[in-house]
This record gives C-alpha cells, sequence and structure tokens, in this order.
C-alpha cells in the first residue's frame, strides 16, 4: 500500500496593471503655479517633452518666477526629474576617506498655486544631504 501525497500548488494573484489611459489622463490635467529656475535665477529654459507614446512632442518656454498652467505630467517632470547629483567624500584625521556624501541639487522647479494632495508636486532634491555611506 502506498501512500500518495497530493501537493496543491496556488497561482499568486496577478499584479493588477495601471490603467494606462487614465494615467495618462491624470497627466494632461492642467495645473496652475510658479516655475522657478534655481540655476539661473531670473532666467528662462526651453525643452521638449513627450510624456506619454500617444502624445505629441511639445514644446515649453518658461522664465523663473512667472505663472504658468501646465499639464501635471509636465509639472511632475519639473520636480522630480530635474536635479543632478554632487558626491563628496569625508576623510578623518588621517586623511583616509571614510565617508561617501551624495546630495542632490535642484535645477528647477513648479510650485502649484492650486491645492493639490498628491506628492507628485513635491520637489524633489536641494542642498540638504541626502545619503551618508561609509567607505571603510
Amino acid at each position: 500500500m502506498s501512500l500518495q501525497k497530493t501537493v496543491v500548488v496556488e497561482k499568486k494573484d496577478a499584479k493588477v496593471k495601471p490603467n494606462l489611459r487614465y494615467l495618462r489622463d491624470r497627466d494632461r490635467e492642467l495645473v496652475k503655479g510658479i516655475f522657478r529656475y534655481h540655476e539661473v535665477p531670473g532666467g528662462v529654459v526651453m525643452f521638449s517633452i513627450r510624456l506619454w507614446k500617444e502624445d505629441q512632442v511639445e514644446d515649453f518656454t518658461l522664465k523663473d518666477g512667472e505663472v504658468y498652467t501646465l499639464p501635471l505630467g509636465v509639472a511632475r517632470h519639473l520636480n522630480k526629474n530635474c536635479w543632478y547629483p554632487v558626491h563628496a567624500y569625508a576623510s578623518d584625521e588621517n586623511g583616509k576617506q571614510v565617508q561617501k556624501i551624495s546630495q542632490k541639487v535642484r535645477r528647477m522647479s513648479f510650485q502649484s498655486l492650486e491645492f493639490t494632495d498628491m506628492d507628485d508636486l513635491t520637489p524633489v532634491g536641494g542642498t540638504g544631504i541626502v545619503s551618508v555611506e561609509n567607505v571603510v
């Protein structure tokens, strides 16, 4: 007499795919705010952007301190992607590098003038330290 063991394999629920049409439409919603050009105060920046494959390339010319009505996706791009990293090393008293210090420096941002509870318009970066790693 042999005993057979029955193994039940459960399929994990597939991750729910986001509704891309909804996300694209949300990125097209207009928001009003002030453009800030941190790199060149009072300056003008020109850029082209296409957020979604179905979109046309759009050109923007923005001046520091001016009020604009922009698509939410463009405002999010200005706050989340327009920065550059700065890396430095801290040394101990013997001159040995012991820590790597990294920070993000914002180039430009968009300050919303409308009430919004979205975290998407919160600027990333600044002059503060973002990370410190021990090298030793």
